[in-house]
C-alpha cells in the first residue's frame, strides 16, 4: 500500500513553497521529521504525508501521535459583549458555557447554512477562541460584529495549535506540564507551562481517541515547543502523522468543503441534527433552521460501506451516486478502516435512500462499485473512547 500511495504523491503536482501561504511555527520541524507533502488549508501549509496511513493509525490507537495543526486559524472575540456575538453566531446556545470549557461549535448563515465548525473554547471572561476549519469565518464574524452594535473586538491572535493525540498521549503530556493534565474533562482547556513556554491545553482533537491540543503562544518557540514534545514522548513511539483519515471517519468527524458547505444545513447531515438547540435567545439563521426542523430535508450526508479489497489511496475527487443512468448524490470520503476491516466513507443521498442498509449503485475511477449506507459514526457513538476519565498508570 504504501509503495503505490508514495507513487500517487509522487505523480501529483507541487505546491510551490510561496510566501503568502502562512507557515506554522512548527513547519521546519514537520520537514526535518520526513514530511514530503503538504496541504493548502486556511491559506497556511498543512503536513500532508509522512509514512503509510495504516502505520500512522496503529500508532494513533496504540501509541501516541504528534500533529501540526497550526493552520486551524484562532479567531479571538473579546470584549464586554463578546458572550453575546459568539452565541448569536450559532445554533448551540452558549449561554451555560462556563470559562475554560468547551464546544464543537457550528458557525450558521442567516439561510442556515454551515459557515464553518471549529472547536470553540471560552478561554476566559468575555474571551472566546474559534479555532477554524477550512473556511474565512473570521471574516464573517467581522461582518457580523460591524452590523451588531456590540461593544466586541475581533482579532486573529497569536495561537499555533499542534494534536498529541493517542492512547500515551495523557503520560506525555504529564511529562510536559505535569499531573494537572489529569484534571481536564473532555471538551475543556487550562493554561500552563512547557518549561518556560507558556501554552494552552485543550482536551480536543480530530481523532476521537484520547487526546489533547496544546496551544503555542509565541512563535518564536515553535522549534522548542515540538522538541519538547517529540523528547517526552520518545519512551511511547511517538510519531508525527498525517490526518488519521480511518479513524476521524469511522468516529463520524467532518472535513469541511469536502463532506459539507455553506451550502449544507445542520439537518442534513447524519449526527449533527443535535446541534440545533431549542433556545429562546435569536441567532444568525434561526428562523430557517426551525422552518427546517418542521418540514424536513430532501438529502442527508450518511455514512457508506464498500465491499471488496482494501482502497488503496483516499479519493482525488467525489464518486457519483447513480440511479437510472443520472447522478443523484455523491461520495466524498472513502477510505479502509484497519480495525473494522472494510471500506468505509460518506455519501450525499436523497433522504428517500438515507435509511442504513441501502443499496446505492457507485462510479468511481476503479468502475462500478457497489455501497450500502450506514449509521454515522461507525464506531463509539456516545463519544465514551475519548471522554473516558484520565488516570496515571
Amino acid at each position: 500500500m504504501v509503495n503505490e500511495r508514495q507513487a500517487m504523491l509522487e505523480q501529483s503536482a507541487t505546491i510551490y513553497f510561496g510566501p503568502w501561504y502562512g507557515r506554522s511555527p512548527f513547519f521546519e520541524a514537520t520537514r526535518r521529521a520526513g514530511c514530503t507533502a503538504y496541504d493548502v488549508y486556511n491559506h497556511m501549509l498543512l503536513p500532508s504525508y509522512y509514512d503509510d496511513p495504516v502505520v500512522e493509525y496503529w500508532a494513533l490507537l496504540n501509541d501516541v501521535v504528534v500533529w501540526d495543526v497550526a493552520v486551524e486559524r484562532t479567531v479571538e472575540i473579546s470584549g464586554p459583549d463578546a458572550d453575546v456575538l459568539v452565541d448569536r453566531l450559532t445554533c448551540r446556545d452558549l449561554t451555560t458555557c462556563a470559562i475554560k470549557q468547551g464546544k464543537y461549535m457550528i458557525v450558521t448563515a442567516p439561510d442556515g447554512g454551515i459557515v464553518n465548525d471549529p472547536v470553540l473554547l471560552h478561554v476566559d471572561r468575555d474571551r472566546w477562541w474559534m479555532q477554524l476549519a477550512d473556511s474565512d469565518a473570521g471574516l464573517y464574524a467581522l461582518g457580523v460584529a460591524s452590523q451588531s452594535g456590540l461593544d466586541v473586538d475581533i482579532s486573529y491572535p497569536e495561537v499555533f495549535p499542534m494534536q498529541v493525540q493517542g492512547a500515551k498521549a495523557a503520560r506525555t503530556l504529564e511529562k510536559l506540564v505535569g499531573s494537572g493534565v489529569y484534571d481536564l474533562k473532555y471538551y475543556w482547556c487550562d493554561w500552563f507551562h512547557v518549561g518556560d513556554i507558556p501554552v494552552l491545553v485543550s482536551r480536543t482533537g480530530w481523532t476521537a481517541v484520547q487526546g489533547f491540543e496544546i496551544n503555542l503562544l509565541d512563535a518564536s518557540r515553535g522549534d522548542d515547543l515540538w522538541d519538547a514534545v517529540m523528547s517526552a514522548g520518545e519512551e511511547f513511539n511517538i510519531r508525527p502523522t498525517a490526518p488519521v483519515e480511518a479513524r476521524r471517519i469511522e468516529a463520524g468527524i467532518m472535513n469541511y468543503n469536502s463532506d459539507m458547505t455553506i451550502e449544507n444545513n445542520p439537518f442534513e447531515i447524519m449526527g449533527l441534527e443535535r446541534l440545533v438547540e431549542e433556545q429562546p435567545q435569536d441567532y444568525m439563521g434561526k428562523d430557517a433552521l426551525e422552518r427546517i426542523r418542521r418540514e424536513g430535508v430532501r438529502r442527508k450526508l450518511v455514512g457508506v460501506e464498500f465491499g471488496g479489497d482494501a482502497l488503496e489511496a483516499e479519493l482525488t475527487w467525489f464518486w457519483p451516486v447513480v440511479r437510472d443512468g443520472k447522478e443523484i448524490g455523491r461520495v466524498t470520503d472513502a477510505v479502509w478502516s484497519p480495525r473494522l476491516e472494510r471500506n468505509i466513507g460518506y455519501v450525499w443521498v436523497p433522504i428517500e435512500l438515507a435509511e442504513p442498509g441501502t443499496r446505492i449503485d457507485i462510479e468511481s475511477e476503479h468502475g462500478h462499485i457497489v455501497g450500502t449506507t450506514a449509521a454515522i459514526p461507525f464506531l463509539d457513538p456516545k463519544k465514551e473512547i475519548p471522554a473516558a476519565p484520565l488516570a496515571p498508570e
